[in-house]
């Protein structure tokens, strides 16, 4: 289908995008990547009657180290983060989660602020960041501010930015050196959202687990934080016994639609191989 018709806004600065944002109020949409709202114009599924294009504002792209940080600009797509030596060097996790995004024609084109602030439960990044402790800025009409990844999604769909508020950047505190670090994905095939997925973000010291997050995508409505599994395996040398209850731990928070993928009961029971899967390589990863 063709979209309805709509008028077309590309600012050149943040100041510029929020302002325009706020004065179009509901009916303007920001545009990043368009990976998820030009298919849902097509459908008639979002009408906006304004498109405000964010890819000829300055400063929302790019990659930088800030001390202890990595800060990663909303309009830097997927296939920048994979050719980041940086992101290789300090954060390769990201690039691991980026590879498994969709196919290459999608990565050129879609923006780690797009899959972050969305809000879709099926998109890679959310969860990552959730184990990652990464935190968001955002800029509206008020100024900027702050948030954590963990306290932005709020439902599918629905998040912390408030009406005229754009996600600009995301900061990430650089892993220990020796870390462990695995994203694991289930999907039906090349292209798909997950079935299910987990990240895994940790250290180990004499062959113990010393600290431990786990992410989870596409297994509830929002991407989940699980922190009781994290901590089963802390401590523990993540034998089979510790493995089984970081599974266990993270299927009791589980909740993932029954859709084309699944039932209930099979998603939440390749959650837990994910998690499983992503513990062991993770660890295998740690020095």
């Amino acid at each position: 289908m063709i979209p309805g018709a709509f008028s077309y806004h590309r600012p050149a600065t943040v100041a510029d995008a929020v302002k325009l944002l706020a004065d179009l109020g509901d009916d303007a949409r920001p545009l990043a990547g368009g990976h998820s709202l030009v298919p849902m114009m097509k459908l008639r599924l979002a009408t906006p009657g304004h498109l405000v294009d964010l890819h000829s504002v300055a400063g929302l792209k790019g990659i930088s180290r800030d001390g202890g940080k990595i800060v990663i600009g909303a309009m830097t797509t997927q296939h920048e983060l994979l050719a980041s030596d940086e992101i290789a060097k300090s954060l390769p996790i990201l690039q691991e989660a980026a590879r498994l995004i969709a196919d290459p024609q999608v990565r050129y084109r879609g923006t780690i602020g797009g899959n972050l602030a969305n809000g879709d439960p099926g998109n890679d990044m959310p969860a990552l960041m959730m184990a990652l402790g990464a935190s968001y800025q955002l800029h509206g009409p008020n100024g900027a501010r702050e948030t954590h990844a963990a306290d932005f999604y709020q439902g599918a769909y629905f998040t912390a930015l408030e009406p005229g508020e754009i996600l600009t950047s995301v900061a990430v505190s650089i892993p220990a050196a020796g870390h462990g670090y695995a994203y694991e994905k289930l999907k039906r095939k090349v292209g798909d959202y997950a079935t299910a997925a987990a990240a895994v973000v940790l250290t180990m010291a004499g062959g113990k687990v010393t600290s431990c997050s786990i992410g989870l995508t596409n297994l509830h409505e929002t991407p989940l934080l699980a922190t009781e599994a994290a901590r089963a395996v802390i401590g523990t040398s993540l034998d089979q016994a510790a493995l089984n209850a970081a599974a266990t731990a993270a299927r009791a928070i589980m909740s993932p639609a029954a859709d084309a993928r699944g039932p209930v009961e099979y998603r939440k029971h390749v959650g837990g191989i994910m998690v499983t899967r992503a513990l062991q390589r993770a660890a295998s990863r740690a020095r």
